[in-house]
């Protein structure tokens, strides 16, 4: 039966909803669950949990719990990582320093200065357990669960050999709004889905042969419906396709709606992660205060109900079993979306069955959306060359390129932002052990000051010449 290693297993509430999941799928009877995290504290509560599942559901599976990433990993057929390297105290960095700076984050696990940082973080670390895979259990396949999953993904995806795909659940929620939206059960609704994570893009919605688009499209022009969701709405609006992500994280990836406080006003300072400032870190460090006093997995109920929206269960039922199953996952672009760069990373149809994954090609995604995930790709390839180099230069570029510290910060500001979080970060940053961001100062210009003759541009000295004359 399958074996199953779970890397970053002290995560208490997703580590729980994926045992849930994997426990409630009959096609897994009889698997070996390997829980490993880096302490026992969190690991010892849910190992406790899970063989409490077990026994109250009368499971045939069995569970250990390890801190040793390598005996976790020997033999292993299926390896699902949700690592947070630093944990809440590095992700309240990622989140004050910006802030500080003027960079207004509210996810902060994507994109910007804390998308980059996490990356920083998290490609080490993913590095370390793919080389280990490579020698203890080569035909396992990683899920990868950790953010920012695509600058994880592309880091996985220049490992020789490794079977891996990025796992999020965007799309599936996303669906949820679409069917609301368009007054069309879920299971109803044909759909393709493709573009870079967090900001794919709904190719195609249909009902049997009827075009949804027009419907939302007609009911994001009324205000109740409009309210709910303002960014994704605008950028549907002006741009003419919906993507995965909620305004809490689409606000950040483009520089319209949190670069000034008008725009923050106008877009983002809804409750429940509307977009709030600092939403995210806000409610991680509100469950790390409670979790550090109360155990919640010991009053948690151990009932087995049905699998959440997750797809890895699903995958692995797939795999074990030969059903077909389909979902959107985070692979290597090999030439999947043939308008966007070869190597990056890329979320498309995939299909699984006894044989493993098999991508879809989807071609040419229209301009203006290829144009958009651009912006995000720029960032996150140099973080990812910036993590494999241990160069700080390609960090401050990858962060001055983001679409939201740019529009928000000088060059100058940017460095010193980048170098601050450099320093306070570098525990956790062991490619960049004894390097510092150079210093760039400022040029002081005098009130008087004597211009160097230097040869004019051509088409300047014409501009200059043609001023000259218009003013004659």
């Amino acid at each position: 039966m399958a074996k199953i290693a779970m890397i970053g297993a002290g995560s208490l509430v997703f580590c729980k909803t994926l045992m849930s999941d994997f426990l409630a799928t009959p096609a897994l009877k009889g698997s070996e669950y390997r829980l490993m995290a880096l302490t026992r504290t969190r690991l010892d509560k849910m190992h406790a949990f899970v063989e409490r599942m077990i026994r109250d559901n009368n499971i045939d599976a069995s569970v250990v719990s390890t801190t040793n990433r390598r005996e976790a990993l020997k033999g292993a057929d299926y390896v699902v990582v949700m690592l947070q390297a630093g944990g809440v105290e590095e992700f309240r960095q990622d989140y004050e320093i910006p802030l500080k700076y003027g960079v207004d984050q509210c996810i902060a696990d994507t994109l910007g200065p804390g998308g980059v940082f996490r990356a920083l973080r998290h490609i080490p670390a993913l590095l370390e357990i793919a080389r280990d895979m490579q020698e203890l259990c080569p035909n396992a396949i990683l899920f990868n669960y950790a953010n920012p999953m695509a600058m994880c993904c592309w880091a996985l995806g220049r490992v020789p050999g490794l079977q891996f795909v990025g796992l999020c659940h965007g799309v599936q929620t996303t669906m949820d709004l679409i069917a609301s939206y368009t007054g069309v059960p879920k299971d109803e609704i044909d759909f393709v889905a493709a573009g870079i994570n967090h900001m794919a893009w709904f190719l195609r919605l249909q009902h049997g042969s009827r075009d949804l688009y027009p419907t939302l499209k007609a009911n994001f022009e009324k205000p109740g419906f409009y309210v709910n969701e303002k960014v994704r709405g605008e950028v549907l609006r002006h741009f003419g396709y919906f993507m995965t992500e909620s305004t809490g994280h689409l606000s950040e990836y483009l520089p319209y709606f949190r670069k000034n406080r008008k725009a923050l006003e106008l877009y983002c300072d809804e409750p429940s992660f509307g977009g709030e400032t600092g939403a995210y870190y806000k409610y991680c460090a509100m469950l790390a205060e409670k979790f550090a006093k109360t155990d919640p997995l010991s009053i948690e109920s151990t009932a087995l109900g049905a699998r959440s929206a997750e797809y890895c269960s699903h995958i692995i039922e797939a795999r074990e079993t030969g059903e077909v199953f389909r979902l959107n996952g985070n692979v290597r672009n090999d030439g999947y979306i043939s308008n966007l760069p070869a190597g990056c990373c890329v979320e498309v149809p995939i299909f699984v069955d006894r044989l493993g994954l098999h991508p879809i090609v989807v071609g040419s995604l229209p301009p203006q959306c290829a144009a958009l995930n651009m912006t995000n790709i720029l960032v996150q390839g140099l973080a990812v060359e910036a993590s494999f180099t241990g160069d700080p230069e390609l960090v401050m570029q990858a962060v001055a390129l983001d679409p939201l510290t740019s529009a928000v910060l000088t060059l100058k500001e940017i460095r010193d932002m980048v170098a601050e979080m450099l320093e306070a970060e570098r525990r956790y940053l062991p490619q960049f052990a004894n390097k510092k961001l150079r210093s760039v100062p400022a040029i002081s210009i005098p009130a008087q000051v004597s211009r160097q003759e230097v040869p004019l541009d051509p088409a300047l000295a014409i501009a200059n010449r043609f001023g000259k004359l218009a003013k004659a």
